[in-house]
């Protein structure tokens, strides 16, 4: 979205909160450090050592607005959810700390007093936690002055297929944005709208969107959200634009999404055009990322395990049948291996329907086993599975073998998103994209995650898992 004189306003504050909270940071160390009693002063306390650190509180309030640049952390307008942002403000504040001691090691010969290495270290958590919580309080601040202010900007969005009414929807609920959302045009062929567009306006059919964007009269952008667009139609649209002087966006669909990211070889000077490798393909990269899946995995059946047991004793009382439910699913590379999950329903409830997904309201589901499915609950044995090395604690959810053959002829690319491990919880979970939903729409998550995968992006989806609870049962 365009940037606005209130999106620059906000960004200021922030630069000027932010180092504002480094500079307390570095002060609030030196007296942990030195006059709180919390850590031993083996050499004594040096005298004026608040005077002597003024030089680090400077240093670390260049080094913040330096790496929040850096991290696009004042970028304007704000997307997403506050708790989204958490593990990007850890990070920031953790590249803080790093240069700072970076700057104490190249200077330290040239200053006249000494600088706690100790306190830098200190510094971290205590600018972690003051930093979260100052943006929280900017985060709150800016959302409700941003719901009292007009929208900047009047988008139609040429499309009807979930994509577009899921953009329709992101702009709507977010007034950070400053977006109106006329309406959605329909694409050729089609009669009606998506089935969930709930209160988006259809204005017309795109072949006439020359005609409604007339008379509109306002128009500042059109998206084009519908992968299936004839070409010369959007030629036309994007020409019509830029004749207007107004934005024009399209969707990519998932062979662009995928072919968005490519890179170029010569092999004896003949050009050799390809996706380029996802950072999962990296030996180092699929390190860290088993170094995650065990430590958290252990980490979270030793706290889970109570909880386990207590559900296990409520479904065998409730319920005759076994405690845990094992079913085969397909995982890396295809291989099907057993998942274990706390049961949720009868005994033998697929004996007369067969496989299916689960639906809402499925009168399958024991009572107990519908509030473990709303609270994610009964997926804690994988766990184990992802200690074992079946599963990740994040990637793609793994699908049942009669079902991937199915999507595998049905939908292009879906055997793309079996080259990681599948997880626990993913890109596409935390948006609500479970159970009996859009196989389509969750590959594109799927896909996108595996394209952009980071340590930071596998903690932003646990933390979100954490409140994620649409379409779960």
């Amino acid at each position: 979205m365009p940037r606005s004189v209130p999106d620059t306003v906000n960004a200021f504050v922030a630069v000027v909160a932010d180092m504002a909270v480094a500079v307390a940071s570095v002060f609030i160390s030196v007296w942990l450090r030195f006059d709180s009693g919390l850590a031993a002063v083996p050499f004594g306390r040096p005298d004026g050592v608040y005077s002597a650190h003024f030089v680090l509180a400077f240093a670390a309030a260049v080094c913040t607005y330096v790496a929040g640049r850096r991290l696009r952390l004042y970028k304007r307008p704000q997307r997403g959810t506050f708790h989204d942002k958490v593990p990007r403000l850890i990070k920031f504040s953790l590249v803080v700390m790093l240069s700072l001691l970076v700057l104490l090691a190249v200077f330290r010969n040239f200053l006249t007093y000494d600088v706690s290495a100790g306190t830098i270290l200190i510094f971290f958590p205590v600018f972690a936690f003051l930093l979260i919580f100052e943006r929280g309080i900017i985060f709150r601040m800016e959302f409700a002055a941003a719901a009292k202010r007009p929208p900047l900007n009047s988008i139609v969005i040429v499309g009807s297929d979930s994509t577009a009414v899921h953009l329709a929807k992101c702009f709507k609920r977010d007034p950070r944005l400053g977006v109106n959302v006329c309406g959605m045009l329909l694409p050729p062929g089609s009669d009606s709208g998506y089935s969930n567009a709930g209160d988006v306006r259809i204005l017309g059919k795109a072949e006439n969107f020359s005609e409604v964007i007339n008379s509109l009269g306002n128009v500042t952008q059109l998206i084009v959200a519908e992968c299936g667009m004839p070409r010369d139609l959007v030629y036309r649209m994007a020409s019509e634009c830029e004749r207007r002087m107004i934005r024009f966006n399209v969707v990519p669909d998932i062979f662009f999404m995928l072919t968005s990211l490519v890179e170029l070889e010569t092999v004896d000077d003949v050009p050799l055009l390809g996706l380029r490798h996802s950072p999962l393909e990296n030996p180092w990269n699929r390190l860290l990322k088993r170094t995650e899946d065990v430590f958290c995995s252990l980490f979270g059946l030793l706290i889970s395990s109570p909880v386990i047991l207590f559900f296990g004793i409520l479904v065998k009382r409730e319920s005759p049948g076994p405690v845990f439910y094992k079913q085969v699913r397909c995982g890396y590379n295809g291989r099907p291996f057993t998942i274990y999950k706390i049961r949720t329903m009868k005994k033998d409830a697929e004996k007369a329907s067969g496989p299916v997904f689960a639906s809402a309201n499925d009168p399958r589901r024991t009572k107990i086993g519908t509030w473990m499915r709303e609270h994610n609950v009964d997926e804690l044995p994988q766990l184990w599975n992802v200690l074992r090395g079946d599963m990740s604690m994040v990637g793609p959810r793994p699908e049942r073998p009669v079902f991937v053959e199915q999507f595998a002829n049905d939908i292009k690319h879906y055997m793309r998103r079996h080259q990681c491990r599948p997880g626990i919880t993913g890109w596409a979970q935390v948006h609500g994209l479970r159970g009996n939903t859009s196989i389509e729409d969750r590959l594109k998550f799927d896909l996108w995650y595996m394209e952009n995968w980071s340590l930071a992006l596998d903690l932003k989806i646990m933390l979100r898992t954490l409140f994620a609870v649409r379409n779960a049962y």
